[in-house]
C-alpha cells in the first residue's frame, strides 16, 4: 500500500507523518523505518521506530529507490517505511519521476508486504492524476 501526504510547506504534513509513524511503531508486529534528510525529527519517534538519515542529496529517485532496497535487504520483517519529503532528498524531482517512482514502490510494496507513506511537497492539484490516487 502506498499513501502520499501532498501539500505545501507549512502545512503540517510532516508533523501527520510523524503521528502515523510513531502509532504504526506502538501496534506493528513488525519493524517501521522512518526516512528522513536531517536529524530534526530523531527525538519526536517511537523508540520502536528505525531512523535512517540520508547523508547527501540523491540526484534522482532512482537512487533513493535503490536506497530504499538496500534497507529491505537488511530487514526482512519491515512492515512500514515512511519518508519525510521526496523534494528534500531528490533533486530536481519532477512530475514524470514521481509517477515512475511511485510505480516502483507500488512493485516492491507488493513483493515485500511493506507499506510506504511518504511526503510531496507540492498542491494536490499540481501533481498527475496518477498519482491523486494515493493521496491522503
Amino acid at each position: 500500500m502506498i499513501q502520499i501526504l501532498a501539500g505545501e510547506k507549512g502545512e503540517g504534513k510532516t508533523k501527520r507523518l510523524i503521528d502515523m509513524a510513531n502509532e504504526a511503531g506502538k501496534t506493528s508486529n513488525g519493524h517501521v523505518v522512518f526516512i528522513d534528510d536531517d536529524s530534526r525529527h530523531m527525538y519526536d519517534l517511537h523508540y520502536n521506530i528505525r531512523f535512517v538519515k540520508t547523508n547527501l542529496k540523491m540526484d534522482d529517485q532512482r537512487i533513493l529507490f535503490g536506497f530504499i532496497c538496500g534497507i529491505l535487504s537488511q530487514d526482512s520483517d519491515i512492515e512500514q517505511i515512511y519518508i519525510d519529503g521526496l523534494h528534500n532528498i531528490v533533486e530536481n524531482l519532477t512530475n514524470d519521476d514521481i509517477l515512475a517512482f511511485i510505480n516502483e514502490i507500488e512493485k516492491l510494496s507488493s513483493e515485500c508486504s511493506v507499506d510506504f507513506t511518504f511526503i510531496i511537497s507540492s498542491k494536490k492539484e499540481n501533481l498527475p492524476e496518477d498519482v491523486k490516487k494515493y493521496i491522503i
